[in-house]
C-alpha cells in the first residue's frame, strides 16, 4: 500500500511537472508571436516614414532648385538690363564723340582760314607801318627846321612840362581822393561809434590812493594806536598800508598804491572796529581771514562780470584774473568797469558791422587780463594776456585780438580791429582816466617836435588841449598841394608815435602876404 502511495504520488508530480513545462511552452510561444507580429508593425511604420520622408526630401530638393532657377534667371536679366544701359551710355558717347570731333574740324579750318587772313593784314599792315614811319621822318624833318630844336631837345622840354602838369594833377587828385575818402570814412566810423556808445552805459570814476575808514567814537582812535604805538604797526606790518590819523574827526585814513593791500586793510580795520577787540595776535588773525575771503571774493567778483557781459565757458583761473581787475587802476581808471564796457562796446560795434556779438564781447572782456598779473610776469599787458590766454586754451582769435590792442603785434581779424577801437572809446570818454600835468605838456610838445622837423614849416601850436595842430609854413618853400601832402605825412607821423586818447586834427596853414607903400 505505501508503494502504490508513492508511485502514485511520483505520478502526479510527473504529471504535473510535464503539464507545467507544456504551459510555460506555451506561453513562450504566445508571447514570441505577440513580439513578432509588433515588429512586423514596427517595421511597416518604419517604411512608411522613411516614404515620406523621401517624399518630402525630393519636394523641398525640387523647390530649392527653382528657387535657384528662379534667383540666375533674375540675375540674368539684371546682367542683360546692365549690358544694355551701358551698351546705350557708349553709343550716346560715340555720337557726342563723333559730334565733338565734327566741331573741332570745323574750327580748325575756320582758324586756318583766319590765320590765312591775318598774315595778309599783317603783311599789310607792315606796309603801312613803312609808309607811316618815312611820313613821321619827313614831318619830324620839318618840325625841326620851324622849331629850331633838335628831336632830343623837343622831347625834353615836352616831358618836363608833363612832368609838371602830371604832378600838379596826381597830387589834386591824391586830394580829392583823401578828402572824400577821409569825409566818408569819418562819417561812417562817427556813426557806428555813437550808435555803439550811446547804447552803453556805464559810470566813470577816478579812483584815489586812500580809503576812510570811519569810527563810532573818537576814543577808538587810541585803541588802534595802541600802548607805545603797537597796535598800529602790527596792523601796517601786516596789511602793507599806512595809516594816517589826523584831526578829521571819528575817521582815518588807509593810504597804499596798491588797491587789493588797501581793500584787506579797509575790510580788517572795519572788522575790528566792529569786533572791539584790537591787539597784535587779533590784527594778524584778522587780516589772514580777510586775504582768504578775498580770493573768494575776487571768484565771485570774475564770475559775476563774466555773467553781465553775456561771456560763458571761461576757465576758472582767467575768471580770478578778471576778479582781481576790479582792485587794478589805469590812469585812475578802474580796470573791472574798464573791461566791462570795453566788451559791451565790442560786442555793439559787432552787431552794427554784422559780426558775430558774442565774440566780440568775449574778446573785449579779456583784453585787459594782463594788468590783473603781479611783478612775477614780465612783459607788456597785452602780450602776458596773450600768454595767459593761450595757456587757457582760448581761440587764436581771441589771443591775437588781446596781443594787438596796443599794435605790439598786427591784427589778424575785424574783432582785433574792434578791440582797439572799443579800448580808445573807453579810455577817451570824458572823466574816465586821470591824466597827470606832466604827461599832458610832454604830449604837447611831442605834437609840435613832430610838426617842427618837417622842411618848410615856419611855426606850430597845439591848441584845444592837444585835440589840434596848427602848422604855420613858408609859402615860398611849399605850394598849396604840398600843404595837403604836408598835413597828411604829420598825421601818419603822429599815429605811429604819440600816445592819445581820440583823435587829433592836424591844420596847415599857407599864406602869401603882399604889401607895398603908396608915397
Amino acid at each position: 500500500m505505501p508503494t502504490l502511495t508513492i508511485l502514485a504520488i511520483a505520478a502526479g508530480v510527473a504529471l504535473a511537472f510535464v503539464l507545467g513545462f507544456l504551459l510555460h511552452r506555451l506561453l513562450v510561444l504566445r508571447e514570441t508571436r505577440g513580439a513578432g507580429s509588433q515588429a512586423e508593425r514596427i517595421l511597416a511604420d518604419a517604411r512608411r516614414e522613411a516614404d515620406n520622408l523621401r517624399k518630402e526630401a525630393v519636394l523641398e530638393g525640387r523647390e530649392i532648385l527653382s528657387r535657384e532657377r528662379t534667383a540666375q534667371l533674375e540675375e540674368q536679366q539684371k546682367r542683360r538690363t546692365e549690358l544694355d544701359r551701358k551698351e546705350s551710355e557708349l553709343s550716346r558717347r560715340t555720337e557726342y564723340l563723333d559730334r565733338a570731333r565734327e566741331k573741332v574740324e570745323r574750327r580748325e579750318a575756320g582758324l586756318e582760314a583766319q590765320e590765312t587772313g591775318l598774315a595778309e593784314r599783317e603783311q599789310a599792315l607792315i606796309a603801312k607801318q613803312q609808309r607811316v614811319t618815312k611820313l613821321m621822318e619827313e614831318q619830324n624833318r620839318l618840325l625841326e627846321q620851324i622849331a629850331g630844336l633838335s628831336r632830343d631837345e623837343a622831347r625834353s622840354l615836352l616831358m618836363s612840362n608833363l612832368e609838371e602838369e602830371a604832378r600838379l594833377e596826381a597830387a589834386k587828385i591824391t586830394r580829392r581822393i583823401i578828402e572824400e575818402a577821409e569825409r566818408n570814412a569819418d562819417d561812417e566810423a562817427t556813426h557806428i561809434l555813437s550808435t555803439a556808445v550811446q547804447r552803453c552805459s556805464a559810470v566813470h570814476v577816478v579812483e584815489n590812493c586812500v580809503s576812510v575808514v570811519q569810527l563810532p567814537s573818537e576814543e577808538m582812535k587810541g585803541r588802534i594806536i595802541g600802548r607805545e604805538g603797537r597796535n598800529i604797526r602790527a596792523f601796517e606790518t601786516a596789511t602793507g598800508v599806512d595809516v594816517v590819523i589826523d584831526d578829521t574827526p571819528e575817521a582815518i585814513v588807509l593810504s597804499c598804491f596798491d588797491p587789493v593791500k588797501r581793500e584787506i586793510a579797509r575790510q580788517s580795520m572795519e572788522k575790528l572796529i566792529s569786533d572791539g577787540r584790537i591787539h597784535p595776535g587779533r590784527i594778524e588773525a584778522v587780516v589772514s581771514r580777510i586775504e582768504a575771503d578775498m580770493e573768494k571774493s575776487m571768484m565771485k567778483l570774475g564770475n559775476d562780470l563774466c555773467l553781465e557781459a553775456d561771456v560763458s565757458g571761461v576757465h576758472p583761473q582767467i575768471v580770478r584774473f578778471l576778479g582781481r581787475l576790479r582792485y587794478r587802476t589805469s590812469y585812475g581808471q578802474n580796470m573791472f568797469q574798464h573791461s566791462l564796457e570795453v566788451a559791451h562796446i565790442c560786442g555793439l560795434l559787432a552787431s552794427e558791422l554784422k559780426l558775430d556779438a558774442a565774440t566780440a564781447r568775449r574778446a573785449g572782456l579779456l583784453h585787459d587780463i594782463g594788468k590783473a598779473t603781479d611783478q612775477d610776469m614780465e612783459g607788456s599787458h597785452a602780450l602776458v594776456g596773450m600768454d595767459i590766454a593761450k595757456r587757457f586754451e582760448e581761440s587764436p582769435l581771441i589771443c591775437n585780438a588781446i596781443g594787438s590792442h596796443h599794435e605790439e603785434i598786427e591784427p589778424e581779424s575785424l574783432f582785433a580791429v574792434l578791440v582797439q577801437a572799443a579800448d580808445a572809446v573807453s579810455s577817451a570818454r570824458p572823466g574816465a582816466r586821470r591824466e597827470t600835468l606832466e604827461l599832458y605838456v610832454k604830449r604837447l610838445q611831442k605834437l609840435e617836435t613832430i610838426a617842427d622837423s618837417f622842411d618848410g614849416v615856419s611855426k606850430s601850436y597845439a591848441i584845444q588841449a592837444g585835440r589840434e595842430l596848427r602848422i604855420a609854413v613858408k609859402p615860398e618853400s611849399i605850394d598849396d598841394s604840398g600843404a595837403a601832402d604836408l598835413a597828411r605825412l604829420v598825421a601818419k607821423r603822429i599815429e605811429s608815435e604819440v600816445e592819445y586818447p581820440g583823435q587829433i586834427k592836424v591844420t596847415v596853414i599857407r599864406e602869401v602876404r603882399a604889401s607895398e607903400t603908396a608915397r
